[in-house]
């Protein structure tokens, strides 16, 4: 009788959740896994220079594959994602971020995806069809750098929402 094997995919997810935790924990921030993923793989908690926790967290998206597919240019990796996720990412207010991981070089890149798609021309997700491919530079490799830039991302968004609270009162 056959044991029940654990599949390369598994593994590879693993490992990639291992990549992305290794460095939130070296920014002295924490992360929380999603049991149940429904656009989001992971959730960033940060702290002040005091340990205090931080308002609102930042959202992580993580894809991981044996290798991935590198445009032409050699400097840009195309992935496809699901319009289904896209329209959850688009209206989150908070940072998400997708980060892709490739498992034979070890190596994970990002893309702060509601920045991505504001700098996209003429972007309308009402004209996506089931999925659309996006474009990371090889440049946006995720290490502490990366993450505490998300940090800066996150405080962004709220001096910006800070700001439209103090116009109103």
């Amino acid at each position: 009788m056959a044991k029940k094997k654990r599949p390369k995919e598994h593994i590879i997810a693993d490992l990639s959740v291992n990549h992305v935790e290794k460095y939130v924990f070296l920014c002295g921030y924490s992360v929380e896994r999603v049991e149940y993923d429904y656009g989001f793989d992971l959730i960033i908690f940060t702290y002040d220079v005091n340990s205090e926790i931080e308002n609102c967290q930042i959202y992580i998206q993580l894809k991981a594959r044996d290798s991935l597919r590198t445009l032409a240019d050699q400097k840009t990796i195309a992935f496809t994602i699901a319009r289904a996720d896209l329209e959850l990412w688009l209206f989150e207010p908070m940072p998400c971020i997708l980060i892709v991981y490739d498992a034979q070089l070890d190596i994970a890149y990002w893309l702060y995806l509601q920045a991505y798609f504001e700098n996209l021309p003429g972007f309308d997700i009402s004209k996506v069809g089931e999925s659309l491919t996006v474009r990371l530079p090889k440049t946006n490799i995720l290490n502490q750098e990366a993450i505490k830039k998300f940090a800066d991302y996150r405080n962004d968004v709220l001096k910006q929402i800070k700001g439209v609270i103090r116009h109103h009162d």
